[in-house]
């Protein structure tokens, strides 16, 4: 099998001396060469420590035969931009991310590739960077940061700064807070979209089995590292083995059950169809819908959970998952390993995975005095956690393009209601009027203009928070949006309005006092009444129409920049946002 690397440096005589000047060895030169591209950067803790794993890949790849390039683009991070308008640009870098891994793939072709990444959209922009460089590609998930004192974890912040901002707590406690959140490097310890997207690439069969959201203090992440770059260099001379050769729709449909399972963030809806588009698959929210109806939810992981993140891993990561849930399993699916699932999971079973897992979990009971068992975190599939999936796809007159809810994460109280509308044009307006009280109960609260055109779509984190905090509002009012939800949120909270209200949609044209209609069961969402008062839903179509005739569109937030460009290509929410040219 002829290398790609080695026709190059037939076509290209200053690739040599170029590479000598770079540090490379004459004899490095003929080697299979292999891109080890990642998100290292002091961005965040999620990428801060990935360095060390790459040189593990580049020893693994060395052992094997072949020469690991080293190449990065960095990521940023929302918990560090929330609030501001720096979270704006969020979605965007995945777009930068998988542009610049194409770049760098197709400039100087390699033979192989590994892709290491820990973060929301860090992973989304390396697996759409991998599909479209289509070399044989493995993916090293760069794992998980450990809990804090008492368990604490990241996602609680929203509600700690939220008891503070009322006054019910002080600000040392709110300190501690900050404090103890982040005690090591990793995905922050809980199924956000960090973690759901380190399980979505191992789910795809394009990470090593058992390798995501393992703790990232684990000498075992270092292993898997290893494995990862000797793994690349094999794949780089077997035939049917390039990314687009495995990854089939049965790939994703296997990905969706494991995001109902263990009731991944939102925001999957916006990386899968992106990434899915990268292959030329098409996946859409139906499609999560469908495969999300009837499904079982197993896992007790926080936010929607008890439990932090590590404990995923310590009650045997993805593949006890799939364990559960195999008998709607395509099995059948090639992976990286170049053995099918079926295959690995069997082989999973002899090697000793799970043995080394429950030793791991010992050693956090001892850690926090506990007593948990497998069990207590992934549960049986006979005595799942709920059997409807955990997100639904509604749609209306309000989104006629669908919206989402994660509904594992949302009071069962909110799942049938009619509420008075009150929209807001931004967070910060919407926030401010929740923190001070000016919200109601039966209201439903609109933030609008906040999708992929209007501002980028950032997330309403610090909103859908200090509404699922209230004791009082967290139980009888909703939060819709365009915007998203960071994968922390819990609450009533409906996000991915789409068409988004910058494009017209019917969001940007709800008045105060309209009637709102929710039926999660129903999968709906629609006005059904103007000023309190209800009406048919003939009417409700002519009074639209004619509110319709004086919208007027906004001026475009961003004039120049990458938001910009992005506002003015990105797809619809319910598409993926990803950039059509």
């Amino acid at each position: 099998m002829k290398l790609v690397s080695q026709e190059m440096r037939k076509l290209a005589p200053e690739l040599d001396p170029l590479r000598l000047g770079t540090g490379w060895k004459k004899e490095d030169l003929g080697k299979v060469q292999v891109m080890v591209e990642s998100t290292y950067g002091d961005s965040h803790p999620g990428s801060g420590h990935l360095n060390i794993l790459v040189e593990e890949v580049r020893k693994g790849i060395a052992e094997e035969g072949g020469f690991g390039a080293r190449y990065n683009c960095t990521d940023i991070c929302d918990g560090e931009s929330q609030g501001t308008d720096g979270i704006n640009y969020s979605l965007a870098s995945r777009e930068m991310i998988a542009n610049m891994i194409e770049i760098h793939a197709n400039a100087t072709p390699f033979d192989a590739g590994v892709y290491l990444a820990s973060c929301d959209k860090g992973m989304p922009g390396n697996l759409m960077g991998l599909a479209r460089a289509d070399v044989p590609s493995v993916v090293v998930p760069g794992g998980t940061m450990n809990a804090g004192p008492e368990m604490l974890t990241l996602e609680q912040l929203g509600m700690y700064s939220a008891k503070y901002e009322r006054g019910e707590i002080d600000e040392e406690k709110l300190e501690w807070a900050k404090c103890n959140a982040c005690p090591s490097c990793g995905a922050c310890s809980f199924i956000g979209t960090a973690s759901t997207m380190q399980i979505m690439a191992e789910a795809l069969g394009l990470a090593l089995p058992g390798s995501a959201l393992m703790p990232s203090t684990s000498p075992d992440l270092l292993e898997y590292a290893r494995q990862a770059g000797e793994q690349a260099v094999k794949l780089a001379t077997m035939p049917g083995m390039r990314p687009s050769e495995i990854v089939t729709e049965k790939s994703f449909e296997n990905a969706i059950l494991v995001h109902a399972a263990v009731s991944g963030s939102t925001n999957c809806l916006l990386h899968i169809p992106a990434i899915a588009h990268e292959f030329g698959i098409e996946i859409t929210g139906d499609t999560f819908d469908r495969l999300h109806r009837n499904a079982r939810y197993l896992l007790d992981v926080r936010p929607a959970g008890r439990w932090p993140a590590e404990c995923f891993y310590y009650a045997g990561g993805v593949p006890a998952i799939m364990e559960e849930i195999k008998e709607h399993l395509h099995l059948d699916v090639m992976t990286v390993t170049g053995k099918t699932l079926g295959e690995n999971l069997e082989e999973l079973r002899r090697n000793g995975f799970y043995e080394k897992c429950e030793r791991g979990l010992h050693e956090f009971n001892r850690r926090y005095n506990v007593n948990l068992t497998r069990e207590d975190i992934i549960r049986s599939y006979d005595n799942a956690i709920g059997t409807d999936g955990s997100i639904a796809v509604l749609r209306g007159n309000l989104a006629p393009e669908g919206c989402v809810i994660k509904h594992t994460a949302c009071p069962k109280e909110m799942f049938k209601a009619v509420l008075r509308a009150r929209p807001f044009d931004s967070e910060e307006e919407c926030l401010d009027a929740v923190l001070k009280h000016k919200v109601q109960k039966g209201d439903a609260v609109f933030i609008r203009y906040e999708g992929p055109k209007g501002s980028g779509m950032p997330e309403m984190f610090y909103t859908s928070e200090a509404i699922s905090s209230d004791k009082e509002l967290g139980k009888s009012i909703a939060l819709i949006t365009d915007g998203r939800f960071s994968g922390a949120s819990t609450g009533p909270v409906i996000g991915h309005c789409s068409p988004e209200a910058v494009d017209g949609g019917p969001i940007a044209l709800v008045e105060e006092g309209d009637l709102i209609e929710i039926d999660v069961m129903e999968r709906k969402l629609n006005i059904i009444g103007v000023a309190g008062e209800r009406k048919s839903m003939e009417e409700i179509d002519q009074i639209l129409a004619e509110r319709r005739k004086n919208w007027k569109p906004v001026e475009p937030k961003y004039k120049k920049g990458v938001l910009r460009l992005f506002s003015q290509h990105a797809a619809s929410p319910m598409k993926g946002a990803y950039l059509e040219y």
